[in-house]
């Protein structure tokens, strides 16, 4: 009821404003992608270039929403649909599907981002029984009509009535088996006949109706599929998984043909102005003689380098570089270009900021910059922590023994290893059974999507750069080799041949590297990244450094640490990791985890033996094993990270972790009774540990609860850091200890605590004679703690926000269960786009957060503000930690340069979004 009252209320509200729902290609720009999606804004941007588009429309997205919304078409729709198309047949001298002179159209979606074969097309438009003649005619080439009614017919079957695909495909190789070969250039005008007539009785068979034969008709209903594209599976798991947002909807682009598949003085191609895998200039694309629209993409017939055509047609190729460049020049980026030649005459059928590598991302922007087209704001605009971070995936290392099987094109860099499997479910299923698999496929296309998500690699024995995989792995990050041709692949049998003859069956292992496009058998070692070497300093002198792409980061990643605001710790336990993360960048440690401290197994004992004291000279003497122990700790620690803050967590451990498994000893205690040997310490033991047993340690006895109910445990710790602090400097060191108190939820706790620590540092600042400055501050985890931080404020000179418990307290959510057990079916059914772990739930945690931040600085406007959860290292996460004012994130030190970059770019966003 309530969507039909939606439905209702839109279409009044759009006769109320008179949408305009069509737009003439000359009536758009680049700017419009909101309303005429990418491929109608930008085809509007080359018709106003000048450039040799075909003429053309684009339908809204607005037309779409309102169709997704009520179910049926804006009423307007048809008549301005009328009308354009009239005006189209008049600049062309042809109408629609005539059996003279036919007009014919593709229809064509654009989504405001690029969603790369998740939605649909349909070519040729227009053609029927009576106006296949009529081509015939016009063009005198009868196997070229034929071949483009076959096209349509199987097409249209596929994507507006929803027949079986492999329907087609199957009678298509049929075809080709009859006539002897496996190139359907080889099928004359009789066998292409033949095969419409074929189509066409499938369509009917399985689709319940004949192939339409009024060409408005079949406008009508491809506009439509294509708006119901928008929510077929896989584009909303493609969104999901690139994060776009589910309410753009797609517009649709209605464009008079030109055709590549008129013989071998035509064909049809994709470019990029600069390579997409490496970001080096030069000639790069795919180009198919005698072919139409989507044969390239696909992948179907391996194409010839884009540089050949050269060869074949120079006064296009020529005209070709000359319209890349300008529009390189124009979009100031790397630009993906679709092309159609007709008879030697080149025509613009797309063009886009093309998808890239992540490596090819940081060349690309570096060049520019040294072009003079954009500056280092833009540049690090253009850039992103997930791309740095690929960067930092080691790869393979070929100085070892390895067994090289078949080469490829380097279609999407990493070093990917996994079990071969061949379809999409099997790729699915083996991941989600914890094995790593490459998806090896002849070509992939939009429906093995899932596989190649859930997949480390994909690796095809056909297409190229410009093949679907490579695209979409591109857009995705994900490892990829394309078009090694020499690997025989047999999906029925589930394998694939190598040249030598060597059989590689589904569950062998195999390794990819889509940097060099080689395959191999087994797993092969890896070695570090040089943007890794060159953070941790170890890069050696005159290397190649990856053809400027170090140098391309350290530009980047510098002009990021001269803009950003918010400052960036490192979570580190001990002296290797704060050295480590002090390489990486990290500006102090802003989470020291205490209880990972005790984790040795001497340790632990005394701990344990702390915990179930019940006399004050049991508690004593542990108490006085630990103090040395954790001062040497924090000597380390305060040495590694010299003149930087480190702030040290108090103990916070569920308190089961330090305590016998329940289960295990009380099989021991049973087994000793059992041979009437009862062990007397067992036996206390676990009177013990069932007195302090709880059913959810997460929400028990932890953190400051811990320190105020065992006596002497955060004073002991508190005199260790203090003792520490003053021997580094007497020792001349630049200690900054800040001392963190966990799992506050009102500002009594805080308040108690906070009055034994000052005492504790009071007393080793008089015994050494060294003034101690050490910080007391608090951990923000609890929604409690959130809502009433402008009380806790009073007791606490820094706030740290742990934000993996806050999001576990206020979901309600045990991390350690949710994840395995339905987060995946939240994740599908589109509840969450994102892991709340994974990136901050802005609108539950993050106004928690917001809300803390503004509070606690109303009572205490000096206060210190920083994130120590995992959120910390998070691209997205960053950016709003920015936006609310925190003064640094803390994060793994291996996310700390991508946490270095995302501080930069959110600066420079909010100072762009401030001055606009």
């Amino acid at each position: 009821m309530f969507s039909g009252i939606r439905a209702t209320v839109r279409q009044e509200r759009l006769v109320a404003t008179q949408e305009k729902f069509v737009f003439d290609f000359t009536e758009g720009n680049k700017d419009l992608k909101d309303l005429l999606g990418g491929k109608g804004a930008n085809l509007a941007e080359m018709t106003n270039l000048g450039l040799p588009v075909p003429p053309g429309f684009t339908i809204t997205t607005e037309a779409c929403k309102v169709y997704l919304e009520t179910g049926s078409e804006p009423a307007s729709l048809r008549d301005e649909v009328s009308a354009h198309l009239a005006a189209l047949e008049a600049q062309m001298g042809k109408k629609l599907g005539d059996a003279g002179d036919p007009l014919l159209v593709s229809v064509r979606s654009g989504a405001k981002f690029s969603m790369p074969g998740m939605m649909d097309t349909v070519l040729n438009i227009g053609l029927s029984d009576a106006s296949v003649q009529g081509l015939v005619a016009q063009s005198g080439n009868e196997r070229f009509a034929w071949d483009s009614y076959r096209r349509l017919v199987q097409m249209f079957g596929k994507t507006v009535l929803g027949v079986e695909g492999e329907l087609f495909e199957e009678a298509l190789d049929s075809a080709k088996r009859a006539k002897g070969t496996v190139n359907d250039l080889d099928l004359d005008a009789a066998d292409l006949k033949a095969l419409v007539a074929t189509f066409k009785q499938i369509v009917k068979d399985h689709a319940g109706r004949d192939f339409p034969q009024d060409p408005r008709e079949q406008l009508d209903l491809a506009v439509h599929a294509v708006f119901d594209s928008w929510n077929s599976d896989r584009a909303k798991l493609y969104r999901r998984q690139e994060r776009i947002p589910h309410d753009l909807a797609t517009a649709v682009n209605v464009c008079s043909m030109v055709f590549g598949n008129l013989g071998e003085d035509s064909g049809t191609g994709v470019a990029f102005t600069r390579d997409p895998a490496s970001g080096h200039q030069g000639v790069y694309g795919d180009y198919l003689s005698n072919a139409q629209g989507e044969d390239v993409v696909a992948g179907i017939r391996n194409a010839l380098p884009l540089a050949e055509l050269e060869q074949l047609d120079k006064n296009s190729y020529d005209e070709l570089m000359t319209i890349m460049q300008t529009l390189e020049n124009h979009y100031r980026d790397l630009c993906d270009i679709e092309f159609t030649i007709e008879r030697g005459k080149l025509w613009m059928l797309q063009t886009r900021v093309g998808k890239r590598t992540a490596a090819a991302a940081f060349r690309i922007a570096v060049q520019l910059v040294d072009q003079g087209l954009i500056d280092l704001d833009e540049a690090l605009h253009r850039v992103n922590g997930a791309q740095l971070a690929q960067l930092m995936f080691p790869r393979f290392d070929e100085n070892t023994k390895v067994e090289k099987i078949g080469r490829g094109i380097a279609a999407s860099p990493g070093a990917a290893v996994g079990k071969a499997v061949f379809d999409s479910y099997t790729a699915v299923k083996w991941s989600r059974s914890g094995e790593k698999v490459i998806l090896v496929r002849r070509e992939t296309n939009p429906d093995d999507l899932d596989g190649m998500i859930a997949a480390q690699g994909i690796l095809t024995s056909r297409g190229g750069k410009t093949s679907h995989a490579a695209v979409v792995a591109r857009g995705m990050g994900k490892t990829c080799v394309c078009g090694a041709e020499e690997l025989e692949v047999d999906t029925k049998k589930r394998r694939f041949t190598t040249a030598d003859g060597r059989v590689v069956e589904e569950g062998d292992l195999i390794s990819i590297d889509g940097s060099t496009g080689k395959v191999y058998l087994g797993e092969v070692p890896v070695v570090p990244s040089p943007v890794v070497e060159y953070f941790e300093g170890t890069l050696h002198a005159g290397a190649d450094e990856e053809g400027g792409l170090v140098k391309a980061v350290h530009r980047i990643i510098s002009h990021a640490d001269s803009v950003r605001r918010l400052r960036v710790r490192a979570n580190a336990d001990n002296s290797e990791d704060a050295s480590r993360a002090r390489r990486y960048g990290a500006q102090g440690i802003g989470l020291c985890r205490t209880e990972h401290m005790f984790l040795g197994e001497e340790r632990r004992k005394e701990v344990e033996r702390l915990i179930l004291a019940d006399n004050d000279a049991d508690r004593e003497a542990a108490l006085s094993v630990l103090l040395p122990l954790q001062k040497t700790d924090f000597v380390e620690l305060f040495t590694a990270m010299d003149g930087l803050p480190v702030t040290v967590r108090l103990l916070d451990p569920p308190l089961h972790e330090f305590l016998p498994d329940i289960t295990e000893l009380s099989v021991r205690v049973a087994l000793a009774e059992a041979r009437k040997d009862p062990n007397e310490n067992d036996l206390r033991l676990l009177q013990a540990v069932h007195r302090l047993h709880e059913q959810n340690p997460m929400l028990g006895l932890r953190g400051v609860r811990l320190g105020l109910v065992i006596p002497g445990l955060f004073a002991m710790q508190v005199r260790a850091i203090a003792e520490a602090a003053a021997e580094r400097k007497l020792a001349a060191g630049d200690p900054r200890a800040e001392i963190m108190i966990p799992l506050v939820g009102t500002v009594q706790e805080l308040e108690i605590v906070r009055d034994e620590a000052e005492k504790v540092l009071a007393e080793v600042s008089a015994k050494t004679g060294v003034d101690l400055k050490i910080a007391l501050g608090t951990m923000i985890e609890l929604p409690r703690a959130a809502v009433t931080a402008g009380q806790i404020a009073e007791a606490a000179e820094f706030f740290s926000f742990g934000t993996n418990d806050l999001t576990q307290t206020v979901w309600g959510f045990s991390r350690d269960d949710v994840e395995a057990s339905f987060f995946t079916a939240y994740l599908e059914k589109g509840i969450f786009g994102v892991s709340p772990f994974e990136t901050i739930d802005r609108d539950g945690v993050g106004a928690l957060v917001r809300n803390a931040a503004i509070e606690g600085r109303r009572t205490r406007p000096d206060l210190k503000l920083g994130v120590c959860g995992e959120h910390g290292g998070d691209p997205d996460s960053v950016h709003f930690f920015h936006e609310v004012g925190l003064d640094y994130v803390s994060c793994s030190p291996f996310r700390i340069p991508v946490a270095r970059l995302e501080a930069g770019r959110a600066a420079i966003e909010t100072a762009g979004s401030d001055s606009r």
